[in-house]
């Protein structure tokens, strides 16, 4: 089976998306702060190896964690990685709760491991986050 990956472009757009459906912060603006780490991020989904989940993992945790946006990164993961699965015609089990920001934040300060990841991208469900 083929598998249908974002563009840099479309990430971008997820993230003009991301700040125009969801104003956190007055200054939340859709800057790029770097187009070499989305790329690098869409590279290392093309790459690695395993299911559609595998990758959807390598989508969200890298632009959570490689913060390629000035605003808006965990806001644009979850509908990249979203949009990702759907035009893969793979289910994305998150719901959107209050909880799913506090998970992002685990996922930025490398609380999870991608098999845990995994699982809460296919069924919604994961470990509370501690610090």
């Amino acid at each position: 089976m083929e598998i249908n990956y974002p563009t840099v472009e479309h990430i971008v757009e997820f993230n003009h998306l991301a700040l125009a459906l969801v104003k956190v912060k007055k200054a939340d603006k859709p800057v790029v702060l770097s187009k070499p780490k989305l790329l690098e991020i869409v590279e290392e989904c093309q790459n690695v190896q395993g299911d559609v989940y595998d990758k959807a993992v390598v989508l969200l945790t890298g632009i959570v964690k490689k913060h390629p946006f000035a605003s808006g990164n965990r806001r644009t993961a979850i509908l990249v990685t979203k949009d990702f699965l759907h035009d893969n015609n793979a289910v994305f089990g998150v719901k959107d709760e209050p909880g799913q920001a506090r998970v992002l934040l685990g996922i930025r300060e490398g609380f999870y491991i991608n098999e845990e990841i995994k699982e809460w991208i296919k069924h919604g469900k994961i470990r509370s986050f501690e610090r």
